[in-house]
């Protein structure tokens, strides 16, 4: 764990032991159904969790605030913010069902009581959000359509699209219309595998 109080010293004893157990829950699952790469596991905590919580490097959810994670998968990004942030609401979302209940038993295991978690598309979801987080799931002109109407009347400060990307996004920002600006994640965390990781950015209109 030393590697999340790097870079957030703040972390108290119960979200360090709720990380820890979320590593440990992650791989056991991951052996069963397959939620990320098989090589990733040995790297889970930088690549998969340490990354999740990039977001809240470019974002503090205020309490009270609701989020939507569209395409969680295994519960990334939405498990490792959600302890993070304890007084926010996430909601989990994810098309296939066996993810959906592995994120539901990991959820209730860390005694996350402000996650939920549903099998149903981003397109079908009806309740409105102050933020939405995802990981990578479609290109953003694919993507940003089907949570364009998720997002309340009257959001919290700072509303809009929080999305993990790698790469260069030049062509798939522009491609998507969208006014978004891309916030490097190797000005906050070391390490050959953050250099061409972003957070890309997209505000309420």
């Amino acid at each position: 764990m030393s590697l999340l109080t790097r870079y957030f010293p703040d972390l108290t004893k119960q979200q360090l032991a709720q990380f820890a157990r979320l590593e440990t829950e992650f791989k056991a699952w991951n052996a069963q159904i397959n939620l990320v790469a098989r090589t990733d596991t040995d790297n889970l905590l930088e690549r998969h969790i340490l990354h999740s919580l990039g977001i809240a490097k470019v974002v503090q959810f205020p309490a009270g605030s609701a989020v939507l994670d569209v395409g969680t998968g295994g519960g990334l990004p939405g498990l490792p913010l959600a302890i993070l942030f304890p007084e926010v609401q996430f909601h989990l979302v994810d098309s296939i069902g066996k993810k959906i209940r592995a994120v539901q038993f990991m959820a209730a295991d860390l005694g996350l009581t402000n996650v939920t978690a549903e099998q149903i598309r981003a397109e079908q979801v009806h309740t409105r959000f102050d933020f939405v987080v995802s990981r990578a799931v479609a290109r953003l002109a694919t993507f940003h359509p089907w949570i364009a109407h998720r997002f309340k009347a009257k959001p919290a400060r700072g509303a809009g699209l929080y999305y993990l990307k790698g790469g260069d996004l030049t062509e798939e920002i522009a491609e998507s219309g969208l006014v978004a600006r891309e916030v490097n994640l190797s000005d906050f965390f070391e390490g050959e595998f953050f250099e061409t990781k972003k957070v890309v950015v997209v505000p309420v209109s």
